[in-house]
């Protein structure tokens, strides 16, 4: 069987759809699956090696332009190679974060579309670039692409799957209008797909009910970290100052809640107990304001010496970050569909407090690594953190069985495993 793995790039930011699609490619491609791992919108990054091909279809630039001109619907493709160049598509869309929600709306229901949307050609192209791979499953990376299927499977003759990974937190931005109509397209266009991965079970619920895809046509696909190189080291990374940290892995904007973790941080503080914030992730240029005003909040409450910033990280500098915390807290304020974050914190024994709803809850039951709280509640997250600074033995049993629990249920291999025969089947193949 041979699969053609559609993913969406992120432009230049770390994005947890990117490296699972691409983790979950290498994995693949190691058992000897005939995989091939190939950008849209823009070339992945990742901070393993990268397995995805040079080639990016459905450029963010053309299709950008081809929604707004009937010039570029029709240009040469001399040109259209030109605008989809991997160098040019970074630069380009380092200013994405930049369009307005309208916009974004009328682009999204557009692609959905299919061959009557304004990006008819960026599709024709994707079905010449496939051809020659002749694949028997074709993978779409998210449910704005299931406009595409009908035509993938009429001109390829494949099966077509797609993976669902929360796509939620971008339809909820919309303007009413918008939103309704890119949700009938996805109901619509979305009976044309043959099978449905889902990231956590939570997701499948969502998408019954929103996408109106029922829950025999999914399947649920364990996220999967590599832990196979020097991330998994067991030493503890111990901090000059010993400060009691509590660790934030992820973009820094509103919607991961780094605010709230910083309101914590004033009751704990508060309380005289010597404990600090330490943040790492993304920054984008549409989310340096939320940053900045935050910035200034944590001044504004004295806070700003038991704060502390550290930028992007790369993969090692990640997991000694990650090794370096006493306790990790991502405490979103809309419900998470993955969490990759969590899964890497406890993969390095460090316990987490997260909110009730999302993914979170699953993998904490599953992982019986971290406890919860309820969602946008300071006082109890305070309090859970509080805990587990006053109980070391709890936190050592958190850490330890969340990582051995990581090591049994989300590998790799094992979310590779899972695709596999998931698309197997949906291909009549297993």
């Amino acid at each position: 069987m041979k699969v053609a793995y559609l993913t969406a790039g992120a432009g230049g930011m770390y994005c947890g759809s990117c490296l699972r699609d691409n983790a979950l490619a290498a994995a693949l491609i190691q058992q000897g699956r005939d995989v091939v791992l190939i950008p849209v919108f823009t070339p992945i990054r990742t901070d393993e090696a990268d397995v995805s091909t040079a080639e990016v279809y459905y450029g963010g630039i053309n299709v950008f332009l081809q929604q707004k001109s009937a010039f570029f619907r029709h240009a040469h493709r001399l040109l259209d190679k030109v605008l989809d160049s991997p160098s040019l598509l970074r630069l380009a869309m380092r200013r994405a974060g930049s369009s307005k929600p309208d916009e974004l709306g009328e682009l999204t229901a557009s692609i959905l579309r299919g061959p009557r949307g304004a990006q008819g050609r960026e599709l024709e192209k994707l079905i010449d670039g496939l051809k020659p791979l002749r694949p028997d499953v074709v993978h779409l990376p998210d449910a704005f692409f299931v406009g595409a299927a009908r035509t993938i499977k009429e001109k390829l003759g494949a099966t077509v799957v797609c993976t669902l990974t929360g796509e939620d937190i971008f339809i909820d931005k919309l303007a009413g209008p918008h939103r309704s109509e890119v949700l009938r397209l996805i109901r619509e266009a979305g009976r044309d797909v043959d099978g449905y991965l889902v990231v956590s079970r939570y997701y499948a619920d969502y998408a019954a009910e929103h996408f109106g895809i029922a829950r025999e046509r999914t399947t649920y696909v364990p996220l999967g970290i590599h832990l196979n190189d020097a991330a998994t080291r067991d030493e503890r990374v111990r901090n000059a100052d010993d400060l009691f940290t509590i660790g934030y892995l992820a973009r820094i904007c509103h919607d991961k809640g780094l605010h709230v973790l910083c309101d914590a941080l004033e009751v704990l503080r508060g309380q005289g107990r010597a404990c600090r914030v330490v943040a790492a992730g993304y920054l984008g240029a549409s989310d340096r304001p939320y940053f900045e005003a935050l910035r200034r909040d944590i001044e504004r409450r004295g806070l700003q010496d038991y704060f502390q910033y550290l930028g992007e990280v790369d993969r090692t500098a990640k997991f000694d970050f990650l090794r370096s915390c006493d306790v990790f807290s991502v405490p979103s304020v809309y419900r998470e569909a993955k969490g990759l974050y969590l899964l890497e914190a406890l993969s390095q024994g460090v316990p987490a407090v997260q909110p009730r709803h999302g993914s979170f809850p699953e993998i904490i039951e599953a992982t019986g690594g971290g406890l919860l709280f309820e969602p946008g509640n300071v006082a109890e997250l305070a309090a859970s953190i509080a805990r587990l600074m006053d109980e070391p033995a709890l936190r050592k049993i958190l850490g330890g069985e969340g990582r051995r629990r990581v090591q049994e249920l989300h590998t790799a291999e094992i979310m590779a495993d899972a695709a596999w025969k998931a698309m197997a089947r949906f291909a009549g193949r297993g």
